[in-house]
């Protein structure tokens, strides 16, 4: 496993493993376990998943002592105030039966996401939390973020693949030291990626899949990874990218296949805020 440096020296580990859609307690200690045992160390969860005590659980039954893994959370919108965010923090402590918490990230950029930040800011000045940071924040919020508050945010986690790059969005993280992190990496296996004849020869050259192509894409660009899937034998693959390189010629015919938008949704749709804002609460 490769790590990235984040902009306050804690490392992350640059793949790290999904939980959404996970709240059976015996799935998710199996697909957990199978997990560490494949080599993810980062595990990322969130108040939306309703599933943070599952995780916590999970986690305490493994042998892998607690300073090897990395733990993510994200904070609920509706709490995404100053005096909610400040108990919302704790109660994910609480379920997640953890001491502090690796990266903490507000969900969504909508409420009060600058009461929130502050609350986080304040658990992080007291080693609860080792890295803060946002989720879903597009180029011209992340400036206004990082403009105008007292921490830069360690990571934005956005939706970044092989059909939606993203490479302002990441050129403007670099410019200020916030790590780009994909959720979605592989696009659920989008026939785009994945019945590509571009995609396929690259493939058979190195002897890998078209996911790991995908995924070694991102890795040589620098971007941190979250993968999600129940198999062992995908995990295992998933996580086997770091043995091969794809030359400039390769990386720059891939980036053909950027379509310059999301497959999945838009922040600024309307229609989503008010689906994000009718959501009701799972932990």
């Amino acid at each position: 496993m490769e790590y990235i440096k984040l902009n306050n020296g804690v490392m992350i580990p640059q793949i790290g493993f999904g939980t959404i859609g996970l709240t059976d307690q015996r799935e998710v200690d199996e697909i957990i376990l199978n997990a560490i045992d494949a080599g993810y160390r980062l595990f990322d969860t969130a108040q939306g998943y309703g599933n943070e005590t599952q995780v916590g659980n999970a986690i305490k039954k493994s042998p892998t002592p607690r300073e090897e893994l990395f733990i993510t959370t994200k904070l609920w919108l509706a709490d995404a105030t100053y005096e909610k965010a400040k108990l919302s923090i704790q109660g994910s402590l609480d379920r997640l039966q953890l001491d502090y918490i690796d990266l903490f990230l507000i969900h969504h950029p909508f409420n009060d996401i600058y009461g929130a930040y502050r609350a986080l800011t304040e658990f992080y000045k007291a080693g609860k939390i080792r890295a803060i940071g946002v989720s879903n924040l597009y180029p011209d919020r992340l400036i206004d973020f990082v403009k105008f508050n007292e921490i830069t945010p360690q990571v934005n986690q956005v939706e970044i693949h092989l059909l939606h790059q993203q490479d302002e969005a990441i050129d403007i993280m670099n410019k200020y030291h916030v790590q780009a992190q994909a959720w979605m990496p592989l696009a659920r296996a989008h026939k785009d990626i994945f019945e590509n004849k571009y995609v396929s020869e690259l493939a058979e050259k190195y002897h890998k899949t078209l996911g790991q192509v995908a995924l070694r894409f991102l890795v040589q660009k620098g971007v941190s990874l979250v993968v999600k899937t129940t198999k062992k034998e995908r995990m295992i693959e998933n996580i086997d990218v770091f043995d091969f390189k794809l030359t400039d010629e390769e990386m720059i015919e891939l980036k053909k296949l950027d379509t310059k938008g999301s497959i999945v949704l838009s922040h600024k749709d309307p229609k989503q805020v008010e689906r994000f804002a009718s959501w009701e609460r799972k932990y």
